[in-house]
């Protein structure tokens, strides 16, 4: 019988409803703060006292269990409490009821990045960073040049980070968290990052891991990784889950799941202060709402953001995404020219897709603000169009047409030589 090495029994995470998310450290301000406002914080607390309508559950009732050597997948629709799992797990968070034993040295790669100074060099970013996920100096020496070469940065090991693109920084990140040799690894949409070579990358290093019999617990929206990478795959509903089994049997449930599509979002919290994305619409191309997309629409996406500070590094995207979470494309407002706002307000994009663009299939759509060296706010898979074919005896048959997208060719025609029967 093969050990068993995550036991999860009755896992349950609630939030008060509109409480603001908390940094995981506290300044000598914050704690002056709390002192002086605890007396007012008691005084209301015995005014209003929470009902059960002021929470939200997160997580209720999950219990799996997880064997030495497997890899799992965990997949669900955003908001359904696939990161909140992780973080419980990786002890970033206590679970509000049930346990989490898990047997054995934990590594986590939740947020790329994390430890990473954009002051100092490639090197001392990868001990700094490889301490912070729990390396010793020497297993770092041993795994230095190993990490280096995955990344790909040899000649740019000694430049502050603050210098590297992107794609080096993130590849940089990923190496040193990748190259960690815990038993039990806890990954979350890592593979949302880089472009498709390092994605590519990114699933060897993670297959290379799981053959040497480590146990890895993998979310992501890309549901051809997960088929590619698991022996067995959990859906989280609502923070429940809603199925466990065979992979390929849970990611057709998941992409075949009744839910209506979502052609609008806004944010309903308390706005935050730093730069973020408060509506999210699918239009036409005039900007007015739309509540049916068909496979002949022109249709488009209203972003609005508030930029309190602009930032020249700050940088705005939007990608669609077909059923399985694969990338089809992205686009961001500099493809058409347009300069990132040099002044502070509330700002309105919006993008139009060509005539007739999308198949008839779901599609899921994330819109990103980020400068090079982080993320600064994500709606990931918020909108979800579900494009109803137009039937008609001059397109009979079309809908049945392979493809991810429908590109507007030009096709010309004419007789060379008609049969001599119809001639005259």
């Amino acid at each position: 019988m093969s050990e068993i090495i995550i036991q999860v029994e009755n896992l349950g995470k609630r939030y008060r409803i509109g409480q603001g998310v908390r940094a995981n450290y506290t300044t000598l301000r914050d704690r002056i703060s709390d002192a002086f406002t605890a007396p007012f914080r008691r005084l209301s607390s015995t005014v209003h006292r929470p009902s059960s309508n002021d929470y939200i559950w997160a997580l209720k009732e999950v219990s799996f269990e997880v064997k030495r050597g497997e890899v799992v997948g965990i997949i669900g629709r955003n908001g359904a409490g696939k990161s909140t799992l992780l973080k419980i797990l990786s002890r970033i968070t206590e679970p509000t009821e049930g346990r989490a034993i898990m047997q054995g040295r934990v590594g986590s790669l939740l947020e790329v990045g994390t430890g990473f100074h954009p002051e100092l060099t490639g090197r001392e970013n990868i001990y700094l960073n490889g301490a912070i996920l729990g390396m010793k100096k020497a297993e770092i020496d041993r795994k230095f040049d190993e990490i280096v070469a995955f990344a790909e940065i040899e000649k740019f090991i000694d430049t502050p980070v603050k210098h590297y693109s992107s794609g080096m920084y993130v590849r940089l990140a990923f190496a040193v968290a990748a190259h960690l040799e815990p038993e039990i690894l806890l990954v979350d949409e890592v593979l949302a990052v880089g472009d498709l070579a390092f994605q590519k990358k990114c699933l060897g290093k993670m297959g290379d891991i799981a053959k040497k019999g480590r146990t890895v617990l993998f979310v992501s929206h890309n549901m051809a990784a997960i088929e590619r990478l698991c022996d067995r795959c959990i859906l989280l509903q609502e923070g429940r889950i809603a199925k466990s089994g065979m992979v390929a049997d849970v990611v057709q449930s998941y992409v075949t799941c009744d839910q209506a599509q979502a052609l609008e979002w806004r944010r309903k919290r308390d706005f935050p202060t730093h730069a973020h994305i408060r509506r999210l619409t699918v239009c036409d191309e005039v900007g007015v709402p739309v509540k049916v997309v068909t496979s002949n629409s022109t249709i488009g996406v209203e972003i609005e953001c508030f930029i309190p500070d602009p930032n020249p590094r700050l940088r705005l995207a939007l990608c669609v995404f077909d059923a399985y979470g694969q990338a089809i494309f992205s686009t961001a407002p500099v493809d058409s020219g347009l300069a990132y706002p040099t002044y502070p307000g509330l700002h309105c994009y919006r993008v139009i897709f060509p005539k007739a663009f999308f198949m008839p299939q779901r599609y899921s759509i994330t819109v990103s603000l980020y400068t090079p060296f982080s993320g600064i706010d994500q709606c990931a898979h918020t909108l979800v169009l579900d494009i109803a074919p137009v039937a008609s005896l001059a397109n009979l048959g079309d809908n049945l047409r392979p493809g991810v997208v429908q590109v507007a060719c030009h096709w010309q025609h004419q007789l060379i030589e008609a049969l001599e029967r119809y001639k005259g």
